[in-house]
């Protein structure tokens, strides 16, 4: 009897999590649809989403556009966020500092490569080189489809864990840095306002494909901070 009663119990507990779990799920779902749920023809967005570009609000980002998060004490994750992705748009091959590698806050580490010319992006932090992502440099394009996901750079040993916080954008300052990079974009060329909203308001895969007079090199060196 006390078996079937421990039985009994037990298939409780699994029917009532299973119910809890899909409820949750489904939940997510539903505030997700919420979040994309197009009004009136358009895409409405979440908050995470400025001027048309994912900016993640749990990552901290470098005015080059790089992106980082902690991922475990003392140990950093790299990036380029969305904007630098779109501007970079199809590159056929990147280029990453080696394991092992010193690399400082502000040095040009990361090449990307485009129809014969290089563009690069520089550190958003101090630290060992732990790991680069082979997966990118396999497939350069999953910086672009996946940027804060599968298309992740470099991890880093940060010693210094004040040194990470350095000269990143404020929190709070965060979402009017990016309107005002995609802005900015908008003053070079007028054209780019079209490239950015051709999707719903999201923006193009390969921004600089289209507007065939902008000059790749100087437009992505000039946001990377690299010129």
């Amino acid at each position: 009897m006390t078996v079937i009663l421990v039985l009994g119990t037990f298939l409780v507990f699994i029917v009532l999590d299973y119910a809890m779990n899909r409820r949750k799920a489904t939940v997510a779902i539903s505030q997700e649809s919420q979040e994309m749920a197009p009004v009136n023809g358009l895409v409405q967005m979440s908050r995470e989403y400025v001027s048309g570009f994912h900016v993640p609000e749990h990552l901290s980002y470098h005015a080059g556009h790089s992106w980082l998060v902690q991922e475990r004490k003392n140990v950093v994750r790299v990036g380029a966020d969305e904007f630098a992705a779109a501007l970079a748009g199809k590159v056929e091959k990147i280029e990453l500092p080696r394991k092992g590698q010193w690399i400082r806050q502000g040095q040009r580490i990361l090449s990307f490569y485009r129809n014969g010319e290089k563009t690069e992006m520089v550190s958003p932090t101090e630290g060992e080189v732990m790991e680069v992502n082979a997966e990118v440099l396999a497939n350069p394009s999953t910086l672009r489809s996946d940027p804060y996901g599968k298309g992740w750079l470099v991890a880093v040993h940060v010693p210094d864990e004040e040194a990470t916080s350095r000269n990143l954008i404020p929190t709070g300052l965060v979402r009017e840095w990016m309107r005002e990079s995609v802005d900015r974009l908008y003053a070079m060329q007028p054209q780019f306002a079209g490239a950015v909203a051709a999707d719903g308001g999201r923006p193009a895969e390969d921004l600089l494909a289209s507007v065939p007079e902008s000059n790749w090199h100087a437009v992505t060196a000039e946001f990377f901070l690299t010129m």
